[in-house]
């Protein structure tokens, strides 16, 4: 059990995350599909673990040795930095000083047969990261992203729900409220997490995360001069990818056509928002766009520094399997130059 004791500095600034961390989500999703309860709420995902063929198979074994399959993960794998894509979160774990990576490595492997890989995991061996580097991108493009779009609609869902609450009943009462693992009794946040212990907050405010595959257990990162961040399980108001056929996904691939679905959500979709909603870097997302732009699905105007992108009605009738006449091809593409 965990005794996570808040300031009034911590209390002013409590928040939530505005999205999934793409490196975090991968490093729970590892483990997480081990649990019964998330294979059940997430098919789909699970699914994709299992079919994973090619590279994506030998990345889901690299990560299978080098990640415990339960319990408390190296905080510096989990990194607030790099929430742009996951080339940022590699490179925010990157940049983790090499004492702090063999002293939370070495603790994580207290439980588990020594082995090579581990031991030069363990030693921040360069060739070693760099190949868990590699291992985790393609396990999360195999996996996570055709379902991103779900996962963070999931992720927006529980926290527009939590912000009623607050609206409602207080910080008392949201704090109460987020899942049955944690509990609040001024001035002390209880939770039942892999680790247990007795911290002060860092007085930079409390972050939470709802996160579907946070696992059964909520997560508690503290460090230094940042938000004490808490990740905690969210329910699903659905299960992701239930078996269900897509056929968009297989003509334009699944990425793209997550770009597409993210276009017909609300909001302002800028380049950057797009690649936050669907857990890929600006640039390559402007590279999705572009490609939609050019086969006449998407429309694209400049604002300022930004350019926003929005569905035209062929990408519209392609989403809702409308037949649009030929003069619709063209009626609203807005080609950049």
């Amino acid at each position: 059990m965990l005794r996570l004791h808040l300031g009034l500095a911590d209390l002013c600034r409590v928040r939530f995350a505005d999205r999934l961390h793409p490196v975090g989500t991968a490093l729970l999703a590892c483990q997480a599909l081990y649990d019964a309860e998330t294979v059940r709420l997430a098919p789909g995902l699970a699914a994709g673990a299992v079919a994973a063929a090619g590279p994506a198979r030998s990345a889901a074994a690299v990560l299978r040795h080098l990640l415990p399959a339960r319990g408390r993960l190296p905080d510096f794998l989990t990194p607030l930095d790099g929430l742009e894509s996951v080339a940022a979160g590699l490179e925010a774990i990157r940049a983790v000083p090499v004492g702090r990576i063999r002293a939370e490595v070495a603790a994580a492997y207290a439980h588990l047969p020594a082995t090579p890989p581990r031991r030069r995991f363990a030693e921040a061996d360069g060739e070693t990261m760099t190949l868990f580097g590699r291992a985790l991108g393609a396990w999360h493009d195999a996996v996570l992203a055709p379902h991103w779009a779900d996962l963070a609609s999931a992720q927006r869902h529980h926290v527009a729900d939590a912000t009623a609450h607050l609206a409602t009943y207080g910080l008392d009462g949201l704090l109460n409220s987020l899942h049955p693992a944690i509990r609040w009794e001024a001035p002390t946040l209880t939770v039942r997490t892999w680790w247990s212990g007795s911290v002060s907050g860092t007085g930079q405010g409390l972050l939470l995360l709802p996160s579907p595959l946070a696992g059964p257990h909520p997560r508690v990162l503290v460090e230094p001069d940042r938000p004490v961040l808490v990740v905690y399980p969210a329910p699903m108001p659905r299960p992701i990818g239930a078996g269900t056929p897509d056929p968009l996904g297989r003509l334009l691939g699944s990425t793209r056509a997550a770009v597409l679905r993210r276009l017909a959500g609300p909001g302002r979709h800028t380049t950057t928002a797009l690649g936050r909603a669907v857990g890929i870097s600006t640039s390559s997302a402007s590279e999705h766009a572009g490609a939609l732009r050019a086969a006449g699905l998407v429309a694209s105007v400049r604002e300022g520094g930004a350019v926003l992108h929005r569905l035209t009605p062929l990408g519209t009738g392609l989403l809702h399997g409308d037949d649009f006449p030929p003069a619709a091809r063209s009626a609203d593409v807005g080609l950049l130059p």
